[in-house]
């Protein structure tokens, strides 16, 4: 079940829950402005993908409120957008209450994102983004190297992926799914907040990775300079991060852990 909850600090935003758990928020009145701390860098990503202002080609796997989307359109006008969400009811909810700024071209599908993605042509896109979540938790099919690879067959050359992961400690879902990635992508970096990282708490992590090489020293000053202070991983401190991890395959694939009890 959908709804919408007014924030009290913009009295043009509001947040999406679905089932009780925030799944997005929107400021109407200011697309970029992004108040999960993960969408940001994830939006980090988007501005550093192409000089300001130009074009891109974005696929959205999880639609939810569109936030990103919206993001894109009012950064990148006259991109090109596609957005999968399984709930059509959802995204027929969101067009309705949340209508689209003029400027942000998204279609939206309703199909499984893996179903949609290896039905999708190779070599077409600029950008994916995952952030996909049944309840609280990424689904087992979207953890994986065949789904990576299929990830990595729609990407053009340079194109870059970004997913947001929850995860908690002792971060063994992380761990793993930078073992995944790198199974696929030669260039993969991860972004989280201190806490996180250290193990202290759960929350949001983001991983990007690219088969040509990721502009680290901007991405590390925009996250760092966020008003969530986060940091980047990569190279040797990656390796040390994911040490033993196996990549997880679809034999084997489970969903990410589900929030602690009162995280919302």
């Amino acid at each position: 079940m959908a709804e919408l909850r007014p924030d009290r600090d913009r009295s043009s935003g509001w947040t999406l829950l679905v089932n009780g758990t925030p799944q997005s928020h929107v400021d109407l009145a200011d697309p970029e402005y992004l108040e999960f701390e993960y969408m940001r860098r994830l939006a980090h990503v988007v501005d550093l993908a192409a000089p300001p202002g130009a074009p891109v080609d974005v696929v959205h796997l999880g639609g939810g409120a569109l936030s990103l989307a919206r993001y894109v359109g009012a950064r990148r006008p006259r991109s090109r957008q596609r957005a999968v969400e399984p709930d059509g009811r959802l995204t027929e909810f969101v067009r309705e209450r949340l209508p689209l700024d003029a400027r942000t071209r998204v279609r939206v599908s309703a199909a499984d994102a893996r179903e949609w993605l290896t039905g999708h042509r190779q070599d077409s896109t600029d950008l994916l983004l995952v952030d996909v979540f049944s309840g609280a938790r990424t689904p087992a099919h979207l953890t994986t190297v065949e789904f990576a690879e299929q990830a990595s067959r729609v990407l053009r050359s340079g194109g870059v992926y970004g997913a947001n992961v929850g995860d908690g400690p002792p971060l063994a879902f992380a761990r793993g799914q930078v073992a995944t990635l790198r199974a696929v992508f030669p260039e993969v970096l991860l972004i989280a907040e201190p806490g996180v990282l250290r193990g202290r708490r759960f929350g949001n992590l983001v991983l990007v990775a690219s088969h040509a090489p990721l502009p680290v020293a901007a991405l590390t000053r925009l996250v760092s300079g966020d008003p969530a202070p986060a940091r980047l991983v990569e190279g040797s401190d990656l390796d040390a991060f994911a040490g033993t991890s196996a990549p997880v395959r679809d034999g084997s694939a489970k969903p990410s852990p589900a929030p602690p009890s009162g995280f919302f």
